[in-house]
């Protein structure tokens, strides 16, 4: 899998930060923790020591990850790109044709989507509806609930 990873500075710089956490804090907590556990003798029914162990899988897996992610990380300058057309990087300000209800979203990489902050993936049904298209066009996106249409109001690169 050599497949590029699309992302935002702010989502490569936040992978940058979670791994330095895992390395530098959580990594040495659950070697200590190991250490400490091991110390109380049977391991065979020790819950401290079978717990720090499940965490330590969890955090080598997720370093194992993140450095996966950031080796294949495509890393698109947001600030540096511009225009009406809607592409990767774009907060795009979306009203509901029925209800005139505006939603604005950045269209990211998938590993930096967080849809409670406004960030979609870019794989996302409405990011895929909406790419290519430029401010005022009708877009129709299709839903679990059924096909909703938007008009694009305002499509910015910060």
């Amino acid at each position: 899998m050599s497949n590029k990873v699309p992302m935002t500075a702010n989502g490569y710089a936040k992978l940058e930060e979670e791994l330095n956490y895992l390395k530098s804090t959580a990594r040495p907590e659950v070697i200590q923790a190991i250490a400490e556990a091991r110390e109380h003798g049977d391991l065979s029914e020790n819950a401290e020591y079978h717990a720090a162990r499940d965490r330590q899988s969890f955090i080598e897996g997720r370093v194992a990850e993140i450095e996966d992610m950031m080796a294949r990380a495509e890393v698109i300058d947001v600030s540096k790109l511009s225009g009406d057309t809607v592409k990767f990087g774009a907060t795009v300000t979306l009203a509901d044709e029925d209800t005139d209800e505006e939603t604005t979203y950045q269209i990211v990489g998938e590993v930096e989507a967080e849809v409670k902050e406004g960030k979609i993936a870019v794989t996302s049904p409405i990011a895929r509806a909406i790419i290519g298209k430029q401010k005022g066009d009708s877009v129709e996106v299709e839903t679990p609930k059924g096909s909703k249409y938007f008009e694009i109001v305002d499509v910015k690169f910060e």
